[in-house]
């Protein structure tokens, strides 16, 4: 795992962005000295070649080709990369009208930005499925054998393709029936966990255990791994390094009081601010014939009010008026009981499943912002009803509300759409993490990787 502006990356994940990177930036470099036959220096390429490898990079992100997503089937993936192509070959054809390309044969330029492009689609399908090369894996010994050992290796199988776990080290008097991973994948206790370590080249050792009164733990050899250059990481770092989440069934309150993150300065949130400012009033200028067209049909199919105003918890359990799109029925809670959404709902008017789809009943939330009631990153403000029931069930649901409330989150790009208390505790799991690591880089990653969840329709509801 590489760590950039506190945020957690897979060593492969990075790989595979400076591959594709230098890929398109000497491309570009390459088709633009043959084309040009010379005309142009280096330099004048330099500056257009650079924005042409940042923007598909971006363009990559955004529609998730370098996410891994065990879930994700085949046609999905393909539909992912049709999505890619259609807005790739647009955006590198605009690039290619910026000077000093306006003057280059634009027949043959645009036919080799096609060329690059298919490339690149061809050239990321076949690494991704191909093994990776065992110096960009890091080897993973678990202490201990029992149900969350079994958890990071059903985890690490799925999502952190950069992690392979070479066994598992039993803790002191654990019996093979005991165990919940396979017996022949467990070491022999009479070599030390130190050595066993040293002698399978692993790069970390995860704790895997929770119990760690009465010499449970072996801190000796612990210490003699770390000292040894082997990374020791407990369940919580763990789970916040390869999945982005601090899990809560590892959670104790003193990981949070002592550990990094949860840094509420004057400047970072001055900088969140004038950002919020700035990019949700370039939405709003942008999305103004959206907002007015979706007024109109609203009013058509269900009548007024168009808008929907909602009370909802924000900032340090502050209640604020949440403005969005209305797209239930005018009758959704006549009986004034507060209900979850649910699949197929039939609350939901025809045009309301439209605009959730698309997000775009979240739009009037751009004013919340303006205002300074929510931000356009964070964690979703609840309705106070049930912000109530899921603070008595939830341990910790309390610290989302440190920071302000967002029209999206690190949870809305990271897990499908919940409905229910236990959607709510694997949420709130992705906001921990954000309220812990939240800096503008994260901000920007979230916003690009929500307009990937609007444009492939993923976690729609």
């Amino acid at each position: 795992m590489v760590r950039l502006f506190s945020h957690w990356f897979p060593s492969t994940t990075v790989v595979q962005v400076a591959f594709d990177a230098v890929l398109l930036f000497f491309t570009f470099m390459v088709a633009g000295a043959w084309l040009t036959r010379g005309d142009l220096a280096s330099g004048e390429l330099l500056p257009t070649a650079l924005l042409f490898a940042v923007a598909m990079i971006v363009l990559n992100s955004t529609v998730g080709l370098y996410r891994r997503d065990p879930y994700r089937t085949r046609m999905q993936t393909a539909a992912r990369i049709a999505v890619w192509l259609l807005l790739a070959i647009p955006l590198a054809y605009a690039i290619f009208m910026l000077p000093p390309w306006a003057q280059v044969h634009q027949t043959a330029l645009k036919a080799t930005a096609i060329a690059a492009l298919v490339a690149l689609v061809v050239v990321r399908t076949l690494m991704s499925n191909r093994p990776h090369s065992s110096m960009l894996v890091r080897r993973v010994l678990v202490f201990g054998t029992g149900a969350d050992a079994d958890a990071v290796d059903h985890s690490l199988r799925q999502f952190a393709d950069s992690m392979n776990i070479v066994g598992f080290y039993p803790v002191q008097g654990d019996q093979e029936s005991n165990y919940a991973v396979a017996a022949d994948r467990v070491f022999p206790a009479n070599i030390s966990l130190a050595d066993t370590a040293r002698f399978h080249d692993a790069d970390d050792v995860i704790v895997a255990v929770r119990e760690r009164r009465g010499g449970a733990l072996p801190l000796n050899d612990l210490l003699q791994c770390k000292l040894s250059g082997i990374r020791v990481l407990d369940l919580s770092s763990y789970y916040e390094r390869a999945l982005g989440q601090v899990r809560l069934d590892t959670l104790h309150a003193s990981w949070l009081i002592f550990g990094e993150g949860f840094r509420q300065g004057f400047v970072r949130t001055t900088v969140k601010r004038l950002f919020d400012i700035a990019v949700s009033f370039v939405l709003l200028v942008l999305a103004a014939p959206v907002m007015v067209l979706t007024t109109l049909v609203i009013a058509l199919e269900s009548g007024f009010p168009v808008l929907y105003r909602q009370e909802r918890v924000g900032q340090a359990g502050r209640i604020v008026s949440v403005i969005k799109f209305r797209s239930m029925r005018l009758d959704a809670e006549t009986d004034g009981t507060p209900r979850w959404a649910t699949t197929n709902d039939d609350r939901i008017t025809r045009f309301g499943r439209l605009i959730r789809k698309l997000r775009i009943d979240e739009l009037p939330q751009l004013f919340n912002v303006l205002k300074g009631d929510m931000s356009l990153v964070g964690p979703r403000p609840e309705r106070p009803y049930f912000v109530d029931s899921l603070t008595r069930d939830i341990p910790f649901y309390a610290a989302r509300h440190s920071v302000k409330p967002g029209i999206t989150g690190w949870a809305q790009v990271r897990y499908h759409y919940g409905a229910s208390v236990d959607d709510a505790a694997q949420k709130l799991q992705y906001d921990l993490y954000y309220v812990k690591n939240h800096t503008l880089f994260l901000d920007l990653l979230i916003l690009f990787e929500t307009v990937g969840v609007v444009v492939t329709g993923r976690g729609a509801h």
